[in-house]
């Protein structure tokens, strides 16, 4: 966790709803980012303004050699992201925050497949992800990368999976981009109406192959794969 999710949402948009100005070229929706995928992300210019622009998921320290070990480097755990030595210097200097519409996970089913969910707001509103950047540089080019933290799951989510990103509400987008504070404070999970307002929706299996694309992977699903409208059982 986190391995894909989705982030839907115009630069446009995006500009108006983080309070940033726009340093993309505009960006597309994506129904299923996967490892290394550009995707935006709000961060703090020179100048100390919010800044929309593209990165790609997997952060590559400024010391990697090659963009080999960008696919695993796409969390960060928020227990030791303030003393790794390939996150630390971005956690203290270089903090993000990664617009989505919701993340997907993986259920083993007791007929042995695996069922994806999708984890997203009942009120469709944006989720924000703490994340930390760093710029790689190789033959002369610059390459804005990030990962996302993650910290252990939360009241249900804990039976979707035993790790979630670490959920930020807007009264704390100013404190994580801004001057570094306490890591207790920062690294503080979502409290509990955050997460009462996520919604854990059985979506097609079709999420798992990164090839497709569009808003047919978030639909809800029943068991046998159909779209439902009712509220079924998590298992």
């Amino acid at each position: 966790m986190c391995g894909r999710y989705a982030t839907t949402r115009s630069a446009g948009d995006l500009s108006a709803l983080f309070e940033s100005a726009d340093d993309t070229d505009g960006v597309g929706p994506d129904f299923n980012v996967a490892p290394t995928d550009p995707v935006p992300l709000v961060r703090l210019a020179p100048e100390g303004h919010r800044l929309l622009s593209v990165g790609r998921w997997g952060l590559l320290p400024p010391w990697s050699r090659t963009a080999a070990s960008a696919a695993r480097m796409i969390n960060a755990r928020a227990e030791t992201v303030a003393t790794s030595r390939a996150y630390a210097p971005s956690f203290a200097r270089r903090r993000c925050l990664v617009p989505a519409d919701g993340w997907y996970e993986w259920v083993r089913r007791p007929d042995g497949r695996r069922q994806p969910y999708f984890m997203t707001p009942r009120d469709g509103s944006v989720l924000a992800f703490a994340g930390i950047w760093s710029v790689w540089e190789s033959a002369g080019q610059a390459r804005l990368t990030f990962s996302v933290l993650t910290t252990e799951a939360l009241g249900e989510l804990a039976e979707v999976h035993d790790r979630m990103p670490l959920l930020l509400s807007p009264e704390r987008w100013a404190s994580w981009l801004g001057p570094t504070e306490e890591p207790a404070a920062l690294l503080a999970p979502p409290d509990a109406a955050q997460l009462a307002g996520l919604e854990i929706r059985p979506v097609s299996p079709a999420v798992g192959d990164v090839r497709n694309d569009g808003p047919e992977l978030i639909r809800r699903v029943g068991p046998a794969g159909a779209e439902a409208h009712s509220e079924p059982t998590l298992f």
